[in-house]
């Protein structure tokens, strides 16, 4: 294939949710271009687009899948992506590295939860976008009904470049009001007849006709100017008011298709040639230092490598976007994350699971290459003296975690492996080594986003796991003040051990002052501080370690010794084992030993003293709370209100948003372990959440006897 100039390149996402015919759009829109010889079916398991195992077991798309088609002498680089929510970050990759977005729309259903999410992505990073109404041969679509939804949601911005004549089984038919034609289709499909429009369809044209071209005036003073002369446009001016329009998201043009019969696919491809941006007329992108980067073919070569594709009997296949100069066969150039040269090998361009080979890639094209030394995704690679970087990809929160275990013990060091090279293909699949929990813990975006990395593990690695519910990352605290001793002694033959501590717990505040005496039991204690540190603690809140011991009753070289055996015990609280915080320590007395005294005395000493005295001092537990936001027809809203109130969620308003409600709560983490799966069963798959964590709150004290008891038991189970 030739070599593509900037400015006759095209990105494109496709969009939609899960059903929406994404992948059968893409097998007509290869198969009219040429790049295949006969369409394949999800059902038959032979498309360009889903071709991993995974995807054919499950019938899902599961990786965002690159792919161009070549129409009217233009480069069109299409991604497309999985619709499940459970897979958002291929959209969300599509996304950043395309200028324009294709969302279809199921015409038996109209928008649902997952077009108002692609469509929240799109308006985030202010990328223009083009609806696609698919499916109009069922008997379910009411493309009236699904238009004046879209109208209540979008707005006067929704406007219709076509229209069905009729929907259902007999569907043939489609008036465009851009080209004022009729196109209709054998039964076969393909290539359209283009006529033009009956009679009895002419008024409604018109009409609709008059609203497309004011709209595209809209975008333009001179064509505003001409059409408050004329009242209209010319054909030429129409695509070019269009463009402007989608480029500053004024405008969601709106087009109609049966990709499953191969009817209205040319036509969107020639809306998509002739009228989409092409790459150096959207807004340009920044590095990491801020600077604009120019898609220019004369600038430096910087590539930036969005995807990482592990394909059986290949490897790794790099997918990267060229931001600036251009890349050939043979170029050596370099890795700015992590300082390795690179020499790039064979050049694709990408269709699917297929890949044609090419001499050259320009700014601002994507393409892909296979073995390469040291690239992983997110990298950029630059030509010498250039030193860009690239850093634009934001991933949403993870909502679902699973503990994972390797069935054999044997296989564990396999198993991370195979999990960080699967992040690569997927970085909103994230695996995490807890040490707090002592736990491997894999996040995703829900139940089937992990139980696909699980059906990988096994059937592609040979590698069983279980996965299990993770432990909660609770806190410890108190809430009084408590004093506590401690002697540490043993004699076992020469040098014993000996070290006794005495110390005050007390929670600990933000800007509270520096303690002067304290009254236990009509006893009062002075303080006469020597040293005071704070220690902000990697796990959130503060230990604040006072020294306050006169008359050299414990020798300052032990006063490390002791802060140390505090840690200890903050790392693994007396309650739960769970991590301490906010609490401040006042050593005050003790006693050593002039031969026996040593460091791991006062550590072991202070270690006893500190647990008596916080077990004293009104302990409590804290659970992580987050923040929760779930998109939901109103017709589930109560439902899903009454699910949340039985999660002991705190529910802190609602609104309406885009044709959906909005609910806001906060819920503690324990409650969201399996949400995504009951919220799914509430809603039959049609909601969405967000979450994010908000703060440390105390646990009802029911909850927090069965805490402490479950711990115990535990620990009984370990000494066992």
């Amino acid at each position: 294939m030739r070599v593509y100039q900037t400015n006759e390149i095209k990105n494109i996402a496709l969009l939609g949710s899960a059903g929406s015919g994404k992948t059968t759009l893409a097998e007509s829109m290869l198969y009219g271009s040429g790049i295949i010889k006969r369409r394949g079916t999800v059902e038959a398991k032979n498309t360009v687009s889903d071709y991993f195992p995974v995807e054919q077991e499950y019938g899902y798309s599961v990786f965002p899948t690159v792919f161009h088609v070549e129409w009217n002498n233009k480069k069109l680089n299409i991604i497309d992506c999985p619709g499940a929510d459970d897979f958002v970050g291929g959209a969300i990759t599509a996304l950043n590295v395309t200028d324009q977005a294709v969302i279809l729309i199921n015409g038996q259903y109209g928008p649902e939860v997952g077009t108002q999410n692609n469509f929240r992505y799109t308006e985030k990073l202010k990328k223009p976008v083009i609806f696609l109404i698919n499916q109009l041969d069922s008997d379910k679509c009411d493309f009236d009904v699904v238009i004046n939804t879209m109208k209540d949601i979008y707005g006067s911005k929704c406007v219709q470049i076509q229209y069905p004549v009729q929907t259902g089984s007999n569907f043939n038919e489609i008036i465009d009001v851009l080209l004022m034609k009729k196109y209709s289709w054998k039964e076969e499909g393909g290539m359209p007849i283009i006529e033009e429009i009956p009679e009895e369809e002419k008024e409604k044209a018109l009409e609709l006709h008059k609203a497309l071209v004011e709209a595209a005036a809209e975008n333009d003073e001179s064509l505003m100017e001409k059409f408050f002369d004329t009242e209209s446009l010319t054909e030429d001016e129409l695509r070019e008011g269009i463009r402007k329009g989608l480029v500053t998201r004024s405008i969601f043009p709106v087009f109609c298709v049966c990709a499953g019969q191969d009817k209205g696919v040319r036509r969107l491809m020639e809306f998509l040639g002739n009228v989409v941006p092409f790459v150096n007329e959207m807004p340009k992108i920044h590095n990491t230092r801020g600077e604009e980067i120019d898609p220019n073919s004369d600038g430096p070569t910087s590539l930036y490598f969005f995807k990482t594709g592990l394909e059986p009997h290949i490897g790794e296949v790099s997918y990267f976007k060229v931001m600036s100069g251009s890349v050939k066969s043979g170029d050596d150039l370099i890795n700015a994350d992590r300082g390795s040269r690179e020499r790039i090998g064979q050049l694709y361009a990408c269709a699917g699971s297929n890949r044609i080979a090419v001499d050259q890639l320009n700014a601002g094209d994507i393409g892909c290459t296979v073995k390469l030394k040291d690239v992983k995704t997110g990298n950029t690679l630059n030509e010498k003296d250039c030193e860009w970087r690239f850093d634009f990809i934001k991933y949403p929160n993870s909502k679902y975690s699973r503990a994972v275990k390797a069935v054999n013990a044997g296989d564990t060091e396999k198993v991370m492996a195979a999990l960080l090279k699967m992040r690569q293909e997927d970085p909103t699949w994230v695996v995490e080594q807890s040490k707090e929990l002592r736990q491997t813990i894999v996040h995703g975006q829900g139940e089937f986003h992990l139980r696909t990395l699980k059906w990988r593990l096994e059937n592609n690695d040979k590698l069983p796991i279980v996965f299990m519910e993770p432990k909660i990352p609770y806190r410890e605290t108190i809430t009084k003040q408590a004093r506590a001793e401690y002697r540490h002694k043993k004699q076992s033959g020469g040098a014993g051990q000996f070290g006794e501590v005495h110390l005050i717990v007390e929670p600990y505040a933000e800007g509270m002052p520096d303690p002067t005496h304290y009254k236990f039991n009509g006893q009062e204690f002075k303080m006469n501080i020597k040293s005071k540190e704070e220690v902000d603690l990697p796990w959130g809140g503060k230990l604040v370690f006072i020294n306050s011991v006169v008359g050299g009753a414990i020798d300052l070289r032990f006063i490390p010794a002791i802060q140390k055996g505090v840690m200890d015990c903050m790392e693994q609280g007396p309650l739960t084992g769970s991590y301490a915080r906010d609490v401040r320590v006042v050593v005050y007395d003790g006693k050593m030993h002039p031969v026996d005294s040593n460091e791991l005395s006062f550590t072991l000493a202070a270690r006893h003293a500190f647990a008596d005295a916080f077990k004293n001092a009104g302990p409590k537990i804290l659970e992580p709370i987050y923040d929760l936001e779930v998109f939901v027809p109103g017709d589930y809203m109560g439902d899903v209100m009454s699910d949340l109130q039985g999660r002991r969620a705190l529910i802190m308003g609602m609104d309406s948003e885009a044709g959906y409600q909005k609910l806001v709560a906060k819920i503690p983490l324990k409650e969201l372990s399996n949400y995504s799966i009951a919220l799914s069963s509430i809603t039959g798959g049609r909601a969405s959440f967000t979450t994010k964590f908000s703060s440390y709150e105390l646990v009802p004290n029911d909850l927090q006897s069965q805490l402490i008891a479950e711990h115990e038991a535990e620990k009984v189970s370990d000494e066992d």
